[in-house]
């Protein structure tokens, strides 16, 4: 254990627990900020922002192809998926238009294949929590999925503003997680 020395009340031992919180704030605080602050870019330039998700995306797939490491009994698999994603993936680098529908119809087929899962599993199991929210959830996942495939730009392009609005509310509420974690570090005794 190490004193503190800046301590207005004289050296303390701090415990572990008190040093985690006291970093913990900061990293909740960092990614409060930047999530706001993505989210105002978002907002502000809706258009621009898609083009980078677009481009970022065709990296994604790329980096992807060759960061798979399976079993043996998976490796067709996986070289079929990794082979999908460098195809994928350079077809994102083509121009701004075949990014984002293929971003679109990623999402969306994504959205669809939960959607059924999530309804199929809640409805044919009792023991599910929440059944019913399950159910819904997963037909709501499924519609949107639908959605997307069918109108992939304009959806595309909602879902960006909608994104936008999400990262703010999420930018707001870990800022103020991240002053409360912070005022809980401090009533932590030190010596834990």
């Amino acid at each position: 254990m190490t004193q503190a020395s800046t301590d207005p009340d004289g050296p303390l031992l701090e415990g572990p627990l008190h040093l985690l919180s006291r970093s913990a704030w900061q990293a909740v605080l960092a990614a409060g900020v930047a999530a706001l602050a993505l989210g105002v870019i978002v907002l502000i330039w809706p258009g621009a922002s898609l083009l980078v998700a677009g481009v970022l995306f065709g990296l994604y797939l790329v980096v992807a192809a060759f960061g798979t490491h399976v079993a043996t009994s998976l490796r067709v698999m996986a070289f079929i998926s990794g082979a999908l994603s460098i195809v994928l993936g350079l077809f994102c680098f083509r121009g701004a238009t075949q990014s984002i529908l293929l971003l679109a119809l990623w999402i969306g087929i994504g959205w669809l294949f939960r959607g059924i899962t999530q309804t199929l599993v809640a409805a044919s199991d009792p023991s599910v929590p929440a059944r019913g929210w399950q159910i819904v959830l997963g037909i709501i996942s499924f519609l949107a999925g639908v959605v997307l495939i069918v109108s992939p730009f304009e959806s595309v392009a909602v879902l960006t503003v909608v994104g936008g609005i999400w990262l703010i509310a999420v930018g707001i509420t870990e800022t103020v997680v991240a002053f409360r974690i912070r005022s809980g570090a401090r009533a932590i005794p030190r010596s834990l």
